[in-house]
């Protein structure tokens, strides 16, 4: 019996020894970590504006205490159905269109049989992803110019009428999403090809002796090993249903499309650089904060409930 004890005492890992051995690791680790508290837990301190009519001469703690004044001036404002709207719509739209073609795209990259190709196809759809928004967005206005652009030249071509896309507000939502479906799909698919590569080739093996076909192949085996990671990230997506690319849609957005471009980043910027209303703005965005996090943690506990895979 006392044997047994010193030889489980012998086993068991010491944590203390651990951290003695592994002082290197945690020195590579030690400027990750300054990072995220410095630029992610010590600005939270800050939230506190959002209570208060916040004024710089002031400070944060100098600033008069209002409570939630702030909230209930953005939910009784003109403009927040319209901002709410706006915003989840065009988020919804952009996760039901965008999610699964990195999927499809991994799918059908992993059937090529020729490296070459492969690669030169990755390379293809990998570049958009590093244009940047102020680019992209000249790239739009140039392309799809009523005068000069190569998309209203083909519709004059087959005899239509040219169209100002950037002016019309019902063309808003399609451009923002089938954009950034062209820049970064491509580059998304780079989990679900690492996924795909990590598979045992003894699987396809078995599976081909046993007569089945590539449809048969990646419904059996790829989306199986893709339907997990797919999942993860699909909460992750859903965390953020209230925040947009601030960037692009400010540059996207003109007075003649305000009525699909208002979105509460858009909104946000204006007040809180523009008119200097820190504390509203503050508040917005803890509003969006707090109703995303309520997002990610529904959805992670539906998906854990229906199919065991969630994040935590």
């Amino acid at each position: 019996m006392t044997s047994r004890k010193q030889a489980l005492r012998g086993s068991m890992v010491n944590p203390k020894r651990v951290q003695r051995n592994d002082w290197q690791l945690w020195v590579l680790l030690l400027p990750a970590l300054v990072y995220f508290f410095v630029f992610c837990y010590l600005p939270m301190y800050g939230i506190q504006i959002a209570f208060r009519d916040y004024k710089a001469v002031f400070g944060i703690t100098g600033s008069k205490w209002v409570g939630l004044k702030n909230f209930t001036d953005f939910f009784s404002a003109y403009y927040f159905t319209r901002l709410l709207s706006n915003t989840f719509l065009l988020n919804i739209f952009g996760l039901l269109w965008s999610f699964p073609i990195p999927i499809i795209l991994a799918i059908l990259l992993n059937q090529l049989e020729h490296p070459r190709f492969k690669k030169l196809v990755q390379t293809s759809i990998y570049i958009p992803h590093f244009i940047s928004t102020v680019v992209m967005a000249g790239m739009l206005y140039l392309f799809l110019s009523p005068t000069n652009g190569i998309f209203n030249k083909f519709i004059e071509m087959f005899g239509g009428a040219p169209i100002y896309f950037m002016a019309e507000p019902s063309w808003f939502r399609t451009l923002f999403i089938g954009s950034d479906i062209w820049q970064h799909a491509g580059w998304s698919t780079i989990l679900y090809i690492a996924t795909l590569t990590g598979i045992d080739p003894e699987l396809y093996e078995a599976a081909t002796v046993d007569g089945a076909t590539k449809r048969q192949k990646i419904w059996h085996i790829d989306l199986p090993h893709l339907i997990p990671i797919a999942v993860m990230m699909l909460i992750l997506s859903c965390g953020s249903l209230l925040v947009s690319n601030t960037d692009k849609a400010l540059l996207m957005k003109t007075a003649a499309n305000s009525a699909k471009s208002d979105i509460i980043g858009v909104y946000v910027y204006e007040m809180g650089l523009g008119r200097a209303q820190f504390s509203y703005t503050a508040a917005i965005g803890l509003f969006t904060n707090v109703i995303n996090f309520i997002t990610i943690m529904a959805v992670n506990f539906i998906s854990k409930k229906l199919g065991e895979t969630s994040l935590f």
